[in-house]
């Protein structure tokens, strides 16, 4: 491969369908296979970690959001607000980027709440699968860099909770919240999962 040749990009791992829920027939090729459900105990695990990282929503959001754009800088394209901003600080000083940042953690938010509930949290996938599909145009493959960044921010800023052994429950979680989020892109007629965007 020439140095101007980009390497294929990474098929999505074997990530599990894990709450307990079909989405139906419509599989795409590069679509994960579903798992096993998470566990009574791996739900506990999840909501107890995530009880402490929901008291600082915000920051902890802002945090993943920017490390997110200043590591993967071509996610901003779909931000027209602050698609433009180079320096992190700026980036942490933007209302734009803050309002983002509570939105997203608390659609995880709701997702764990009702980690007993899987059609509630197959719903609520889905109407950002599809938000993100239709309207914003995003890439699904950014979910998973998303996933990636999150669990890599919460292990660092809360290693007291999050053991090697909560990494790997919310690896599980986050396997979950892409195949959901992928067969949402899947059902609006989205024909591959994974990209060569990032």
């Amino acid at each position: 491969m020439s140095r101007r040749e980009s390497p294929p990009p990474p098929s999505p791992p074997t990530t599990p369908h894990l709450l307990g829920v079909r989405r139906g027939d419509m599989e795409c090729e590069d679509r994960p296979e579903r798992g096993e459900p998470l566990s009574d105990a791996e739900r506990e695990i999840i909501q107890d970690t995530w009880g402490q990282v929901y008291k600082n929503c915000e920051d902890v959001g802002v945090s993943v959001l920017i490390r997110f754009f200043v590591n993967f800088p071509s996610a901003k394209q779909y931000f027209s607000q602050f698609q433009d901003m180079e320096d992190p600080d700026e980036m942490e000083r933007s209302s734009q980027l803050r309002h983002h940042a509570r939105r997203v953690m608390n659609a995880i938010n709701t997702v764990v709440e009702n980690l007993h509930d899987p059609e509630k949290v197959s719903s609520v996938l889905a109407l950002v699968g599809k938000a993100h599909a239709i309207k914003h145009k995003v890439e699904p493959i950014y979910f998973k860099i998303l996933s990636g960044v999150m669990l890599e921010v919460l292990s660092e800023d809360f290693p007291e909770f999050f053991t090697a052994e909560v990494q790997v429950v919310w690896t599980k979680l986050m396997g979950a919240v892409y195949w959901h989020v992928t067969g949402a892109y899947t059902e609006v007629g989205w024909l591959q999962v994974s990209s060569s965007a990032v």
